[in-house]
């Protein structure tokens, strides 16, 4: 095989629980969109996707050790990214479907974390935007002065920097920072956000880094207006995106899939 060419993965179509299958959809469209987006990273960055316990047995089993997770391949593009090409492994990064395709140990660390150590974060997204990455370089982190950041009130967490992302004994440390908070800055290094779903997830990251690409903007023209405390949470009680309640980001979410599909609907294999 030409060292340009990717290794072959048979379609997991009918291989695989219909859960299963679903959900590769459903986070190999998710790759698209960043793709589409301008969210990526070369062949780096993930979005991680907890199976459902009809697939992985993880009710019965009664442990997180049970629970099986979908990550991209790794050396592949985010627009390279497929059904039957995504990888499953565990908690400890164990490839469990024969794929022929490496995964990153260093980029699920953090997210083996937070799969594990938060009940509810069945989603993770990670991004090196330039406007993600220059407001956790900036002292004082997201400021409360945009339409977007006041949608954050009360939700977003900081997380100081210890270095690559390779090391276990960090897990603890980050997840001590974050608490309950589903939007992370990571300090000096990105942006990441959990959730109970993948288009809530991406609501939550979505309206992070658009407060942080007006926060960009907004500096390099000069000092910006402060949202006073009271108005950003009266802003964040009345944002339904992210309320399961009200879809949770997924009608924007199917917005996007139609688009990716318009473009190239060779994910869904």
């Amino acid at each position: 095989m030409h060292r340009s060419e990717l290794p072959m993965v048979a379609s997991r179509a009918g291989q695989v629980h219909p859960d299963e299958w679903a959900a590769r959809q459903q986070l190999a469209a998710c790759y698209r969109i960043f793709a589409m987006l301008g969210w990526t990273e070369m062949i780096y960055n993930h979005i991680t996707l907890r199976l459902p316990e009809s697939v992985s047995g993880g009710a019965a089993a009664g442990a997180s050790e049970s629970r099986q997770f979908l990550i991209n391949p790794f050396g592949l593009h985010y627009s390279e990214v497929t059904a039957s090409n995504l990888v499953k492994i565990n908690l400890q990064g164990e490839v469990l479907d024969g794929s022929p395709h490496p995964v990153n140990p260093a980029g699920f660390t953090v997210h083996a974390a937070i799969h594990d150590g938060l009940p509810e974060a069945h989603c993770v997204m990670h991004t090196h935007t330039t406007a993600g990455v220059a407001v956790a370089c900036l002292q004082g982190g997201l400021q409360q002065t945009n339409f977007y950041s006041a949608q954050l009130h009360g939700m977003l967490a900081y997380h100081d920097f210890e270095g690559i992302t390779i090391h276990a004994d960090e897990g603890p440390r980050l997840l001590a920072s974050i608490g309950d908070k589903p939007a992370v800055i990571l300090r000096n290094h990105g942006l990441l956000a959990w959730g109970q779903t993948l288009p809530q997830t991406f609501a939550i990251l979505w309206t992070l880094q658009r407060a942080c690409e007006i926060q960009l903007a907004t500096l390099s023209m000069g000092a910006p207006i402060p949202v006073p405390e009271a108005i950003a949470a009266k802003c964040t009680r009345d944002a339904l995106q992210f309320d399961p309640r009200h879809g949770a980001g997924q009608d924007v979410f199917d917005a996007l899939v139609r688009q990716v599909e318009r473009i190239d609907p060779g994910y869904l294999a």
